[in-house]
């Protein structure tokens, strides 16, 4: 049986991340509050985004920027699309 966590994004009891996600408290609190399948999208959308946008990620404001929309996705707040990006019908 699965380990479950109320997500943040989608306000429900859902399939836990296995592990942090990122290194330090940061990563332990997505892991305490983020879904698994939310997590996979927000990493879908990053993706887009770092390739969309040139984004360097050696690059302090880079990295600042994708945290900024990681929390705006996750709290279901408007996020910046990669431009041209039209998603897949369903």
């Amino acid at each position: 049986m699965s380990h479950t966590v109320f997500c943040r994004k989608y306000q429900r009891e859902l399939e836990a991340l296995p592990f942090p996600p990122l290194p330090g408290k940061k990563g332990q609190e997505i892991q305490a509050s983020v879904s698994k399948q939310a997590w996979e999208e927000w990493q879908s959308l990053q993706t887009r985004l770092i390739n969309e946008k040139h984004l360097n990620m050696m690059d302090p404001a880079a990295r600042e920027y994708l945290m900024e929309q990681m929390e705006r996705f996750f709290d279901n707040r408007e996020t910046d699309q990669a431009e041209g990006y039209v998603p897949p019908s369903q």
